[in-house]
């Protein structure tokens, strides 16, 4: 006979057990809690994370309420919540696999060949003759040596913040910039500048290669960014405000007031439950207030320039090109399947950026069926015939041109010089400097014309056409401007000779090489004169000289 002290007993066992399933569900929903703070997925059954996190749960949740049978040493057939819990979850795995096969391109080819519209383009129509001033000169690693240089003379700055590797391509009051905010240069530096935030964020002209850094006002600092650890995380602070969204790769941009914001695309999929990604809407963050707005893609703001990343467009014309005749002809036979080179750059074109990169067929030659231009804002894509030597040949016989200097060549631009398609690049020596510029003909890259300036280089690869007969095409002259010589000067830049002329009544200084118009050292002040020049920002440089 039971007595009162066994009833006692039991049910202090009873109590015992009730707060230890309470304690179990409280560290469960802790560590739940924890784990979707940290790792912040998307809830959207199109998110990889989100099936992740409720995989993770199942099987937490499963352990602990099958940790008396487990405990107890009981059969895992006898465990009633841990079959419940394993089917649940091989369940799971199933939908995400079966939805992972359904949405691939091996069932639904014809539907990615379809993801991008592409348009055919006229090149000499399309492409006006270059403008130097609208041409990126530099490539990004340029941009982040001259970035950091430009933060080491920052005296008051350089020991708590850091420069960024962002550095987004933006068309910036109708030139083309890169832009990248400051960061914390460390944990303890973010403590004790937290509360003011970052005060700063690096421009860089590159056509000029001038950078600055923009102070913000003071109480107007960036609280919003990638350098934040908690709530002022911007990945943290957008995912709390939009917990169903799947963001795409941030970029960090500024409006046409030099307001810092944060573009963040929002991936649409159009196949399937994982497949077909676009992007559907855009967020703009404001990086100081953290303020949002969001937008369908289509009423996206002009300034706005990367809403589709150059990696999310590459890849859609990999689709176009791959997939045009079915999954298994871009494995087997491959007939007529074609493919974007390793590499690309960006051209500013019509108040946008426009992401090029040459087309190749997959059969692994050196050479170029054409190009494509894809529009960061809006994804509209131009493609254009124009067979031709794949980038990386040109920049090889561009660098062969300089070998006893061991410059390096940038990934080039394809312009339209004097009607004729032609590969621009810069020459970089060892420690990243720009030194020389080449422009390499695409239907014959033996033809290479190397210059110390843009329009040094551009005269000698309109003569070598002509001396090759391949073209008849005028020098883009651009201005031209006569008048009377107010001041003369004579300056060496690295090792050549030049004469800076200002023309009475008027600011600018025209760049004129001794080298190549050596009549100008006949001119005096007073004298008349009639000059050719490409506009640039501080000097135009000089194509022609009548006296």
């Amino acid at each position: 006979m039971r007595t009162k002290q066994d009833y006692d007993k039991k049910e202090i066992n009873v109590s015992m057990k009730l707060k230890f399933k309470l304690l179990f569900t409280f560290l469960a929903l802790l560590a739940a809690g924890v784990y979707y703070y940290v790792t912040i997925p998307a809830v959207n059954i199109h998110s990889g994370g989100f099936w992740l996190f409720i995989i993770s749960l199942v099987v937490v949740l499963t352990l602990l309420c099958s940790a008396r049978g487990i405990r107890d040493g009981l059969p895992a057939s006898d465990i009633r919540p841990l079959k419940i819990g394993a089917v649940v979850v091989v369940l799971l795995f199933v939908i995400y696999g079966a939805g992972s096969l359904l949405s691939s391109p091996i069932v639904n080819a014809a539907k990615y060949h379809q993801l991008l519209a592409v348009q055919e383009g006229t090149f000499t129509e399309d492409i006006a003759e270059v403008n130097y001033a609208e041409i990126p000169l530099l490539d990004k690693s340029s941009a982040t040596l001259l970035g950091n240089r430009k933060m080491g003379s920052l005296i008051d700055m350089v020991s708590q913040f850091e420069v960024s590797g962002l550095y987004t391509q933006i068309n910036y009051q109708n030139k083309p910039m890169r832009v990248t905010p400051l960061v914390y240069a460390s944990p303890i530096k973010w403590l004790t500048n937290m509360s003011e935030g970052i005060p700063a964020y690096i421009t860089i002209d590159m056509t000029t290669q001038d950078t600055e850094c923009v102070r913000l006002p003071e109480g107007s600092y960036i609280k919003y960014s990638q350098a934040e650890y908690f709530n002022r995380n911007i990945y943290r602070h957008l995912r709390f405000r939009y917990p169903t969204y799947i963001f795409d790769q941030l970029s960090f941009e500024v409006d046409e007031e030099g307001t810092p914001y944060w573009i963040c695309p929002v991936k649409k999929f159009n196949i399937g439950l994982f497949g077909g990604q676009t992007i559907g809407k855009v967020v703009l963050c404001n990086a100081i207030t953290g303020e949002t707005v969001c937008y369908e893609v289509e009423d996206c703001p002009q300034w706005v320039d990367s809403v589709y990343s150059a990696n999310l467009l590459i890849q859609l014309y990999d689709y176009y090109g791959l997939y045009m005749n079915g999954f298994f002809n871009s494995i087997l036979s491959q007939k007529g399947c074609l493919q974007t080179t390793d590499g690309y750059n960006y051209l500013a074109m019509e108040d946008d950026v426009w992401v090029y990169t040459g087309i190749t067929s997959v059969s692994g030659d050196e050479s170029n069926v054409g190009f494509v231009l894809m529009n960061q804002r809006t994804m509209e894509a131009k493609y254009y015939s124009c067979p031709g030597a794949e980038e990386y040949s040109a920049m090889n016989s561009a660098e062969g041109q300089v070998q006893n200097l061991g410059y390096h060549s940038t990934f080039p631009l394809l312009l339209n010089v004097a009607g004729e398609p032609t590969y621009f690049m810069a020459l970089k020596d060892d420690a990243g400097l720009v030194k020389k510029y080449a422009m390499v003909n695409i239907k014959k890259y033996q033809n290479v014309a190397i210059g110390d300036t843009v329009a040094e280089c551009e005269k000698a690869y309109i003569s070598l056409l002509k001396t090759n007969g391949i073209s008849a095409g005028p020098v883009s002259a651009g201005e031209r401007v006569s008048g009377i010589i107010e001041t003369i000067a004579p300056v060496v830049l690295e090792g050549n000779s030049h004469y800076y002329v200002v023309l009475a009544g008027k600011k600018e200084i025209y760049d004129v090489v001794v080298s190549d118009f050596p009549q100008i050292v006949r001119c005096k002040e007073g004298d008349a004169i009639t000059l050719e020049y490409i506009s640039g920002e501080e000097l135009q440089a000089v194509t022609g000289v009548q006296e």
